[in-house]
């Protein structure tokens, strides 16, 4: 007789910036998803595996959910979350604790519309100085909506990680594995360089920069002590170019520092990594261009 097996998807949706990207990196106990201060900092809808035993969750780290949608890039981000929530065994709201916005709002009343389990991930409790305000926070919360478990977390430390990864677990359907139990995403290595790339695009440049901005690998070569590769930066106006760029090419320079660093450390070997920036007017609101550059549905 075989053992069981269970494996199922579990969403992880939230306003921008909350820590969803965090939480998947802990609970995976790697970097797979790109994080800055800045909204709009996860475009992309990307799968992390995580398997113990006999148990695969497939966790769907999402956009986070705008109101205004501006660009086309916006509306695909929405349309991302959307498609995400409706088919899934479990939903992973998260939340600052620290306020209730007008976003977090809009993600309840969607929430609201499914039929999917909810879990209530109460992130950045470490930020709070008086504990003794969590209760009252943590009462108001539960009464938005039935969840099927709140978890005070603090996504950034590890903090209950395994708490909320239990409450998961017992929403997975008895099933096959989907995917080996040593892979951790569904994406390529080119797309995670890509990612890396542009969170250091994110962290390095000013407050509008890097929402202009996306990344594509043109060029990867693997060889056998060194893996070289060559990635093209676009953005919209020829400004935005001499920003990232910057005096006598240091922007660029310091981007492709950093960006190197973690590169090496995801392949665990030498790497050679050659940036390029390229105007291309209009990219993030044309859903043309958007689907040349790999923002697919």
């Amino acid at each position: 007789m075989t053992n069981k097996t269970y494996c199922g998807f579990a969403a992880i949706i939230g306003r921008p910036n909350v820590g969803k990207s965090t939480l998947l990196n802990q609970i995976l106990g790697k970097k797979l998803c790109i994080t800055s201060s800045k909204p709009q900092t996860t475009r992309h809808q990307i799968l992390g595996v995580k398997t113990l035993n006999e148990k695969q969750t497939v966790y769907v780290d999402t956009p986070g959910l705008h109101i205004k949608e501006p660009k086309a890039i916006n509306r695909y981000m929405n349309r991302t979350v959307m498609h995400a929530i409706q088919d899934v065994d479990v939903i992973v709201f998260v939340v600052d604790c620290r306020e209730w916005t007008e976003e977090d709002e809009l993600v309840l009343q969607k929430l609201k519309q499914v039929s999917v389990p909810v879990i209530l991930a109460v992130n950045k409790v470490d930020l709070v100085k008086d504990k003794a305000t969590l209760l009252p926070i943590i009462e108001d919360l539960s009464k938005k909506m039935s969840f099927k478990a709140i978890i005070p977390l603090a996504a950034i430390k590890g903090n209950n990680i395994h708490g909320l990864e239990k409450e998961v677990a017992n929403f997975l359907p008895e099933c096959i594995h989907y995917f080996p139990d040593d892979e951790y995403t569904d994406k390529s290595i080119r797309f995670l360089v890509s990612e890396i790339i542009r969170e250091k695009l994110m962290r390095e440049l000013g407050s509008e920069v890097p929402y202009a901005t996306s990344v594509v690998v043109e060029q990867y070569v693997d060889e056998k002590k060194i893996t070289k590769i060559s990635a093209l930066i676009y953005v919209e106006r020829d400004g935005q170019k001499a920003i990232v760029i910057g005096k006598k090419g240091e922007k660029l320079k310091k981007i492709g520092q950093l960006a190197r660093l973690d590169i090496e450390s995801l392949l665990d070997k030498k790497v050679f990594l050659q940036l390029w920036v390229k105007v291309k007017t209009g990219w993030s609101d044309s859903d043309k261009w958007l689907k040349n550059l790999g923002y697919t549905e």
